[in-house]
């Protein structure tokens, strides 16, 4: 029996065992899930605190509660740190952070660093599966390769697919389970056996034609968000200098039963994808003497809006007879956006970084986020304020930057003596400044 046939007769016969690489918010819902539908899953993370707090039945993750973690526990679910483990796993499945570098080119370097850590450990009959959102080419070109100089030959002795991760922390209506999953293989063998993989627990399956085609719906997908939140952003600083109410005008268009699709304007774009998943479509397109000028567009106004929102600020302090420096700031809200504890791009951590280095003394509010987590460019030792009248009333500004649903806004408006509105959730008064 060939290696690719035992595997595809485990993965049918649920005796599969299954590794996923990176347990943060794609890698730990997508282990949870496969444990839930009865198979073996190892969960491998280079953070011991994860994996410790993992087998002890907690989680680091908002809505992921500790049951789900026991139920794992209880159905054989395990996280490790130690990647010699590898053999023991007929998949690998890669969802480790793809960031961008200090000139905002793509930094490969947890996908890299991961593969070269699993490498010496694979063996033949093993499937891997990129979900890591990367460039097209990024399966064949970076890790096919390395395979290959490990004996490794896709569709051949083992397989290799990309399939996109598309979780939507927050979403009450799409869970991993819910969400098509677009997969694409380096053979049609390899496209098999990733699909039979994944249809034990995603109830549709999308496959398309080949790795680079994953890829690329991927960035599709963000992009098309970035760009047409580029556009209302901009439509915001349009109607912002015309005196008109751009929430007011997009839920008027949005009556329009065709042709349009409301998007809301904000402080900027966060979470780990839409932020930075263009510019790994523009890096790539440059490969093929290709500018995406429309796409760079997008980012720019759409990385410049924490600024506008600081010159907000300023201008509602000055007219007030205050300056920034000096002033108190209470940031509200410091997850990217609402009901959620994730803060990955967060613009609320720009925000807050601008207006710490004009002098403000800055603190932060979100019932989800009790204490500011490590980031790689910014170093706040700051603990969540609690939202009461007197810690609203001692700070000269607020800005919500974050519309949590857990925020009192009625108590807010009461006690503060101003309040710049980024998302447009609070009426017009005269402490009430929109942004």
């Amino acid at each position: 029996m060939s290696h690719l046939q035992f595997l595809h007769d485990r993965i049918v016969s649920k005796a599969v065992v299954i590794g996923v690489y990176g347990l943060g918010y794609v890698g730990l819902p997508l282990a949870l899930r496969f444990a839930e539908v009865g198979l073996k899953v190892i969960g491998f993370d280079i953070d011991a605190t994860k994996t410790t707090r993992l087998n002890a039945g907690q989680s680091y993750i908002e809505r992921l509660t500790p049951e789900l973690i026991q139920c794992a526990l209880q159905q054989g679910f395990e996280a490790t740190t130690d990647f010699t483990r590898t053999p023991e796993v007929d998949a690998l499945i890669l969802c480790v952070p793809t960031p961008l570098d200090a000139h905002r080119e793509p930094d490969l370097s947890f996908i890299v660093n991961t593969v070269e850590a699993a490498l010496p450990h694979m063996r033949a009959g093993q499937l891997v599966s990129l979900e890591s959102t990367t460039w097209p080419g990024t399966t064949d070109e970076v890790l096919a390769p390395r395979l290959r100089k490990r004996g490794l030959v896709p569709g051949e002795n083992c397989a290799l697919v990309f399939s996109p991760e598309r979780e939507d922390p927050g979403n009450p209506h799409y869970g991993t389970k819910d969400i098509p999953k677009v997969i694409g293989g380096t053979t049609p063998t390899c496209l098999a056996l990733g699909k039979a993989l994944y249809e034990h627990a995603i109830a549709t399956m999308v496959p398309v034609s080949s790795t680079r085609a994953a890829e690329m719906t991927k960035l599709l997908e963000n992009i098309h968000r970035s760009v047409n939140i580029g556009l209302v952003n901009e439509m915001k600083i349009v109607a912002d200098a015309m005196g008109i109410n751009i929430h007011e005008v997009i839920a008027a268009a949005a009556t329009k039963p065709f042709g349009f699709v409301p998007y809301k304007p904000g402080p900027g774009l966060g979470g780990h994808c839409i932020p930075i998943d263009p510019y790994y479509l523009t890096w790539k397109a440059r490969e093929y003497g290709v500018n995406t000028r429309f796409i760079e567009l997008a980012g720019e106004i759409n990385h410049h809006m924490p600024h506008w929102v600081v010159g907000k600020v300023a201008d509602a302090l000055n007219d007030r007879g205050k300056a920034i420096k000096g002033s108190r700031i209470l940031v509200l809200g410091l997850a990217y956006k609402k009901n959620i504890d994730d803060t990955r791009e967060s613009p609320a951590v720009e925000i807050m970084d601008l207006l710490q280095g004009k002098g403000a003394e800055v603190a932060y509010s979100d019932p989800h986020v009790p204490t500011f987590p490590k980031k790689r460019n910014y170093a706040f030792d700051l603990q969540s304020v609690p939202v009461t009248p007197e810690n609203i009333a001692r700070f000269d500004c607020l800005v919500l930057a974050t519309d949590h649903d857990r925020f009192d806004y009625a108590l807010l408006q009461m006690h503060a003596q101003l309040i710049v509105d980024t998302r447009g959730r609070l009426g017009a008064s005269s402490k009430v400044v929109a942004a």
